[in-house]
């Protein structure tokens, strides 16, 4: 399954509000639920923060990618969030995170989960991508920009 799949309005928040590591993490948890694609948040938000515990999910350029298996999903899903200021979010190289990726997947399905993180790893490597998507002023246009991709 592609990752644009996966992707939806419903389930891109432009522009993120939250201030902090663990309220972004909650409000793209958020998100999911009110677009149905999960039933209960905090099975979702206690397996995101453990994973986040081993080590951050931070990764540089501003991109952030916090990921977990939970039964609270019966299938890779997938939440997307900007925050064009940044936050903190314990990256590698220490700067501000802008671009946020949720990942949540069944604890039996491994083979989607990481081909996810290897196609968000491929996607964000343009600059170019990266910036276009941080300068969308709506969901609509993250949604067309990844479609375009």
């Amino acid at each position: 399954m592609a990752l644009i799949d996966l992707i939806s309005a419903e389930v891109v928040k432009v522009p993120l509000i939250s201030k902090t590591k663990p309220e972004i993490i909650k409000e793209l948890i958020d998100t999911l639920k009110a677009a149905g694609r999960i039933d209960e948040t905090e099975p979702a938000y206690d397996a995101v923060l453990t994973r986040e515990a081993k080590g951050s999910t931070g990764l540089e350029n501003g991109i952030a990618v916090p990921h977990a298996k939970t039964d609270a999903v019966r299938s890779l899903t997938i939440a997307i969030g900007i925050s064009p200021n940044g936050i903190d979010f314990d990256a590698i190289d220490s700067k501000p995170s802008q671009l946020f990726f949720l990942l949540l997947a069944p604890p039996d399905q491994s083979g989607p989960h990481i081909e996810a993180l290897a196609e968000i790893a491929r996607i964000t490597q343009s600059r170019a991508f990266f910036n276009s998507l941080i300068s969308a002023a709506s969901v609509k246009q993250v949604v067309e920009l990844f479609q375009e991709e």
